[in-house]
């Protein structure tokens, strides 16, 4: 399991490729919550998700003889993005096997970024594929479920705590649980009083069904927020959430559309959906905090489109209840 010696390990080894991203006060979450909150703008890493830190650290620990062979990951959105930049800054051979119906966003970034994109008719194909290459010797990229990748993700919980020492609260959102891992693992080693929260949607409840059942469920995710969409989650980031979690929050789809477009109108972000479901999770659990903690929302992408953004907004106005 990955611990705090391995994340700041992964910071040195990240530190020259990666954006220390802001994290600044927002006085009107902090009126509307009723406690101090702070908004980690991990949205403004290269790529425009957390995700390029722990693929810079994947690739970065592999050697050289194992970059030279190529390597291959199966995403269909920040991943992909993420591999496709670190794939071009270290001038790294690498194919990302996407489904046909991934965002045309991501997949043009994809490729504008430097990595080579197959696109499969679904999900299965594409890890089907993917492991066609890997047995031609290109080296597998996991989204999630990597120490290498969750490691790289701790060294957000180090930024958050260094410019934030008087955090009580995290909540962090949860698709297959690379991010919340890292996390957890960062805060807990470094400050064991902090509070982790998790949210998912209610579409997608991948750990809650994990947790529930004491082991790995798959599930067919239904959620609008595609980047929380993982049919499972990792091993590593179960076991951390059996232990440490706080709670982990179920919100809707509408609940995080409303999250996202207060964060555009209020703060002036640009979030994508599963970064504004901290927001709609802040709302649900208020009451349980007290007026002297200070909460940081994990704001980790902002890879929706205009369109989509349009598209979910439009609900809003749809009188018909949304799960």
């Amino acid at each position: 399991m990955v611990d705090l010696a391995d994340i700041q390990r992964a910071a040195a080894k990240v530190e020259e490729y990666t954006l220390r991203t802001p994290q600044r006060d927002s006085p009107a979450l902090s009126a509307q919550l009723g406690v101090k909150t702070r908004l980690k703008l991990e949205m403004e890493q290269h790529s425009g998700s957390f995700k390029t830190r722990g693929a810079f650290h994947q690739m970065l620990t592999l050697g050289d003889d194992a970059l030279g062979r190529g390597v291959v990951a199966v995403s269909g959105g920040n991943f992909a993005r993420a591999v496709g930049y670190c794939s071009g800054v270290l001038g790294v051979d690498a194919t990302v096997c996407m489904p046909e119906n991934a965002p045309s966003g991501s997949v043009d970034a994809t490729r504008e970024y430097g990595a080579t994109v197959e696109l499969l008719p679904d999900a299965a194909a594409a890890f089907e594929r993917a492991e066609e290459w890997v047995a031609k010797g290109r080296t597998a990229l996991h989204p999630f479920d990597s120490e290498a990748q969750i490691a790289g993700n701790g060294v957000v919980a180090l930024e958050i705590l260094e410019d934030c020492p008087g955090m009580t609260d995290i909540i962090v959102s949860i698709g297959g649980g690379g991010l919340i891992a890292g996390i957890i693992a960062g805060v807990k080693a470094l400050k064991p009083s902090a509070r982790v929260w998790g949210v998912e949607p209610v579409k997608a409840a991948t750990m809650q069904r994990s947790l529930e059942a004491g082991a790995i469920v798959n599930i067919t995710p239904m959620s609008l927020s595609k980047t929380l969409g993982a049919p499972f989650v990792g091993q590593g980031a179960l076991e951390l959430c059996q232990a440490y979690l706080e709670d982990l929050i179920l919100v809707s789809d509408r609940d995080m559309i409303a999250a996202q477009q207060r964060l555009i109108q209020a703060e002036g972000l640009g979030p994508e959906l599963a970064a504004a479901s901290t927001l709609a999770a802040a709302e649900v659990i208020k009451g349980r905090l007290s007026p002297g903690d200070e909460l940081v929302l994990l704001i980790c992408g902002c890879n929706d489109s205009a369109g989509d953004v349009a598209r979910y907004a439009a609900l809003l106005d749809d009188s018909r209840p949304q799960a």
